[in-house]
C-alpha cells in the first residue's frame, strides 16, 4: 500500500501526485487540511516534523519533501525524470529549483500571509503573490529560451522540471498572474495538461 498525505491545493503535493500518476502507481490519498491547520496536529507532526505536506508512505518508509520524494521515485522506478548526461541533469535540476526553491518559498501561503500582516496594509495577499510569482516565472521563461527545450522543459519527455513547473503555473493563474508574456511556459503547461496522469492529479479534479 502506498499512502500519500497531502492537500488538494498544495503545490508540493500536486508534484508528487503527478509523479505517482505518471508511474501508474496506485495510492491512497489522506487529506491533511491546511485550511484548518491539520498540518500542525500531533498525527501529522509524527509523520512530518516540519508540519507540512506531503508525506509519502512507500516501501515501508515515510518520505518527506517533494523533490526528495520525486528523486526517490525516479531512481527506484527508473522514471527518467533526470536525463543523461550530467549537464542535462544539471539543467533540469536548475529549472526545478528555480520554482521549488525560489518562487514557492516566498509564495507559500503561510509566509505570504505573515508578510502581508507585517506590512501594515502596504501589501495585499493577491498583490504579494503576483509580485513574486510573476518575476519568478519570467526568469524561468528566459531559462527555457534554450536549444534543449522541446515539447517539455527539456526535450520531448517529462522531466523533474515539468513536474515542478506545472503546479506553479496553476498558482499563477489562481492569483491572476499575466501569462501572456510567457509563451514557452504556456506551451509546457499545454503539453502537461494533455496527459491523463497529470489531469488526474490536478487540484480542480480533487477539490472537495
Amino acid at each position: 500500500m502506498i499512502r500519500l498525505y497531502d492537500y488538494w491545493r498544495s503545490s508540493s503535493s500536486y508534484r508528487v501526485r503527478i509523479g505517482l500518476n505518471l508511474l501508474g502507481l496506485a495510492y491512497e490519498r489522506v487529506q491533511v487540511d491546511l485550511g484548518t491547520n491539520e498540518q500542525a496536529a500531533v498525527e501529522n507532526l509524527a509523520r512530518n516534523p516540519q508540519g507540512i505536506v506531503p508525506t509519502l508512505e512507500i516501501d515501508s518508509h515515510q518520505l518527506t519533501q517533494s523533490l526528495a520524494i520525486l528523486e526517490y521515485l525516479d531512481e527506484v522506478y527508473a522514471a527518467g525524470w533526470l536525463p543523461d548526461p550530467a549537464l542535462a541533469r544539471a539543467r533540469v535540476r536548475a529549472l526545478a529549483m528555480a520554482v521549488a526553491m525560489e518562487i514557492q518559498p516566498v509564495c507559500n501561503l503561510r509566509v505570504a500571509q505573515e508578510a502581508v500582516a507585517a506590512s501594515g496594509g502596504t501589501h495585499a495577499l493577491e498583490g504579494w503573490m503576483r509580485d513574486h510569482i510573476g518575476p519568478g516565472l519570467a526568469a524561468v521563461e528566459k531559462m527555457l529560451d534554450h536549444p534543449q527545450t522541446g515539447r517539455f522543459c527539456h526535450g520531448n519527455t517529462v522531466s523533474l522540471a515539468d513536474i515542478c513547473l506545472l503546479p506553479q503555473v496553476y498558482n499563477a493563474r489562481r492569483w491572476g498572474v499575466d501569462m501572456a508574456p510567457l509563451p514557452r511556459i504556456r506551451a509546457v503547461e499545454k503539453a502537461m495538461l494533455a496527459l491523463d496522469a497529470v489531469q488526474a492529479a490536478h487540484p480542480d479534479t480533487l477539490a472537495p
